[in-house]
C-alpha cells in the first residue's frame, strides 16, 4: 500500500526584468531590424544647422562617444533615415524628440536604406548598392562581396554555379567597357587553351552561319565563289540541321552538330553544282577566273629593281617553265574558242 503524500505547490520563480526587457527589445527588432536603431538615431542625433541651444538632440560625435561607437557607424543610421523620410516613409528629424515613440516599417524594407559599409557611400559604392537594387539583392551582400575579392575568386575557383554566374555578369560588363574588351581580349590571345578554345568556338559559329545563310536567305555560296538559289530540298535540309543545334541545351557543345551541319550542307551544294551542266560550266569558269586573278596578283607583287643582288639562275628557270606554262593555256584556249566558234 502507497502512502500519498501532498506535496506544496511551487510557484514559477518571479520573473527577471532584466529578462523582460531583453525579451521586450528583441521582440521590437524582430518586428522592425534596423528602424528600432534607427529612431534612436534619428530622435536623439540633432540635424545639421541646428545648434546645441535649439534641440535637447546632441551631436553624431557625442552619440557615437555615449554608444561606445564610431561616429560613421551612427551617421549609417542617420543617412539611411534621412532617405526614408524623404520617401515619406517615416518623420524628418525635426518633427521627432528625445524618447518619442512611432510605429515602424517593415524590418525587411529597412535594408533598401541602410547599407552597413562606409564604402557605399562613395561613388563606387553607390554603383554597386544601385546594381544590388536593380538585381532584387540586398545592397550589403553585393558590397561585402565587391569589398572581398579574394573571397570572390575561392568562391568562383570552387563553385562552378558561381563561375557561371561570374561569367554571365563579366559578359554583361564587356559589352559596356570597351577597355575590358580590350584586356580580356589580349587574357585570352596570350592564354593557349583560351586561345585554342575561341578558335573552336568560332569555327564552330562560322559553320552554324553558313547553314543559318542557306535557311534563312536562301542563297548559298558555291565553293568557287559564286553565290546561287539553294533549291527548296537544300533548304530544308538547312532548316533541319539548324532546328537540331537549337535545341541543344545550354551547356551542351554544338562543335560535332555543327561540323555535321556544315559538311552536310557543302556536300549537298557541290552536288547542286555537279547536277545542273549550265551551273557545272559556270562554277567552272568561275574558279579559272578567280585562280588567273590570283596568279597575276602574285606576279605583279614581284620586283626586279635590285635584282643583280639576289639573281640565280633557278629563278630564269622557273620563269622560263611558267612561260611555257602560260603559252600553253593561251594555246589551249584559243583552240577551244576556235572549237566553239566551229559548232557554232
Amino acid at each position: 500500500m502507497t502512502l500519498a503524500i501532498d506535496r506544496p505547490e511551487t510557484s514559477p520563480a518571479p520573473l527577471s526584468d532584466l529578462v523582460a526587457r531583453d525579451a521586450r527589445e528583441f521582440g521590437v527588432y524582430a518586428r522592425t531590424g534596423g528602424w528600432a536603431f534607427g529612431l534612436m538615431v534619428a530622435r536623439s542625433v540633432r540635424p545639421g544647422g541646428q545648434g546645441a541651444d535649439e534641440t535637447p538632440k546632441v551631436s553624431a560625435k557625442e552619440f557615437a562617444e555615449l554608444a561606445g561607437c564610431s561616429p560613421e557607424r551612427v551617421m549609417r543610421y542617420y543617412k539611411a533615415w534621412d532617405r526614408a523620410a524623404d520617401d515619406g516613409l517615416v518623420p524628418h528629424f525635426e518633427e521627432l524628440a528625445p524618447g518619442q515613440e512611432l510605429e515602424l516599417p517593415d524590418a525587411d524594407v529597412w535594408l533598401t536604406y541602410y547599407v552597413s559599409r562606409s564604402g557605399a557611400t562613395s561613388e563606387r559604392g553607390t554603383a554597386i548598392a544601385e546594381a544590388a537594387a536593380a538585381e532584387g539583392i540586398r545592397p550589403t551582400k553585393a558590397l561585402e562581396v565587391a569589398e572581398n575579392p579574394t573571397a570572390l575568386r575561392a568562391a568562383i575557383l570552387a563553385d562552378p554555379s558561381t563561375a557561371r554566374a561570374a561569367r554571365a555578369a563579366l559578359l554583361d560588363r564587356v559589352r559596356e567597357d570597351p577597355e575590358l574588351q580590350t584586356e580580356l581580349a589580349r587574357d585570352v590571345v596570350r592564354t593557349d587553351d583560351l586561345k585554342k578554345a575561341v578558335a573552336t568556338e568560332s569555327r564552330s559559329a562560322d559553320r552554324i552561319g553558313y547553314v543559318r545563310q542557306i535557311a534563312e536567305s536562301g542563297q548559298v555560296r558555291t565553293p568557287a565563289g559564286q553565290t546561287i538559289d539553294a533549291p527548296a530540298e537544300l533548304r530544308q535540309e538547312a532548316e533541319r540541321h539548324l532546328s537540331l543545334i537549337d535545341e541543344l541545351n545550354e551547356g551542351e557543345d554544338a562543335g560535332e552538330w555543327a561540323a555535321e551541319a556544315y559538311d552536310t550542307m557543302k556536300n549537298l551544294v557541290v552536288e547542286t553544282v555537279e547536277a545542273d551542266p549550265e551551273l557545272r560550266v559556270q562554277e567552272r569558269r568561275t574558279k579559272f577566273y578567280s585562280s588567273l586573278q590570283k596568279a597575276t596578283r602574285v606576279f605583279e607583287e614581284l620586283t626586279f629593281d635590285d635584282a643583280q643582288d639576289f639573281y640565280e639562275d633557278d629563278m630564269v628557270q622557273r620563269l622560263e617553265d611558267l612561260q611555257q606554262a602560260i603559252g600553253s593555256c593561251i594555246t589551249a584556249l584559243r583552240g577551244a574558242r576556235g572549237n566553239a566558234g566551229g559548232a557554232e
